[in-house]
């Protein structure tokens, strides 16, 4: 019998490669001097796909009629249009729950880092400020006493919460629906919680329904003590309005993993000493990574061999494997 076909379109983790060249015939365009080309000529016998950040939409989907899964590297999913998906019965999965410590760590060493000026203090020391012009400034602001208000209280959005609690923080959380075993108190509006806390954490996935979730309202709303943290997606804050608030003091200062255009970042918002910036590192670790590529592999090799995948987003949860 003919191993399943499976493309990759790009390069991803060799753990990935490992997990599926012993039970599939893996086409890698990304090495063909003409990639469209070499897909073109393999989509007819495509089964499955292996992507990381690809944009898999319905022109993309309807090259490939014998497709049957896609299999997604990282927890969110915005790239992959799941509902086209479902319509054509192609199950998509992603890899939730391996990269969940790694991003709550890097979400709270961030909250960290915004509050307390680190980069600042770091980079007062090695350009021989200490040494010249005396102690950094005391920071105006201190995580003593926080509140901090959850956008998204998924896996990582409690792991970021049980992280804050033990850091002494209140927690408040906003989502869709009130969570019955969360005891944390719950706002109905996302306005409604800027105006109680003094943090907002965003661990909200992107597409068009977050898409500038965070406004110039909202950020008003959270005021000149408060600190926006975004560990989730780029495309939840308004850029242009976060870049006038950090410099109009309208709040206090933002720590930023992720982008509106990844990986182009405005210049304005790159000058702002009140804005911590990261390169989209929250779980990029090996150890990390190579479990999400391992799920990634788990996924496909679960879904040919059972009919299942392993993890399989809720949009096709309940779609089954044709005979």
């Amino acid at each position: 019998m003919s191993k399943p076909e499976i493309l990759m379109p790009k390069a991803m983790r060799d753990v990935v490669l490992r997990g599926l060249e012993d039970r599939f015939t893996v086409h890698k365009p990304y090495e063909s001097a003409d990639p469209q080309a070499a897909m073109n000529a393999i989509a007819g016998s495509v089964r499955g796909l292996a992507v990381s950040g690809l944009k898999v939409d319905g022109a993309f989907l309807d090259q490939f009629p014998n497709l049957e899964i896609v299999s997604s590297f990282g927890v969110g999913y915005d790239n992959v249009d799941a509902a086209a998906c479902a319509a054509r019965g192609i199950m998509v999965s992603n890899t939730p729950d391996v990269l969940t410590d790694e991003v709550a760590d890097t979400a709270i060493g961030l909250l960290i880092m915004t509050v307390r000026e680190l980069p600042a203090a770091e980079r007062w020391l090695r350009e021989g400020k200490w040494a010249g012009q005396g102690a950094y400034p005391l920071t105006r602001a201190t995580l003593k006493g926080r509140t901090l208000g959850i956008v998204g209280l998924g896996r990582i959005g409690k792991a970021i919460a049980a992280r804050a609690e033990a850091f002494g923080l209140t927690v408040h959380y906003h989502g869709r629906n009130k969570q019955q075993d969360v005891a944390y108190p719950y706002h109905a509006t996302l306005k409604g919680m800027a105006e109680a806390v003094d943090t907002l954490m965003l661990v909200a996935p992107g597409g068009e329904e977050t898409r500038h979730l965070v406004n110039a309202g909202i950020l008003a709303a959270l005021g000149p003590q408060g600190v926006l943290i975004n560990i989730g997606r780029g495309t939840v804050v308004d850029e242009a309005a976060l870049i006038d608030a950090l410099s109009k003091g309208i709040i206090h200062g933002a720590g930023l993993d992720v982008f509106e255009n990844e990986p182009n970042v405005p210049a304005a918002l790159i000058a702002l000493p009140n804005a911590v910036l990261l390169p989209h590192v929250g779980s990029a670790s090996v150890a990390t990574r190579d479990a999400m590529g391992q799920l990634v592999a788990d996924n496909l090799v679960s879904w040919f061999e059972t009919g299942k995948a392993v993890t399989p987003v809720a949009e096709t949860a309940g779609i089954t494997r044709r005979s």
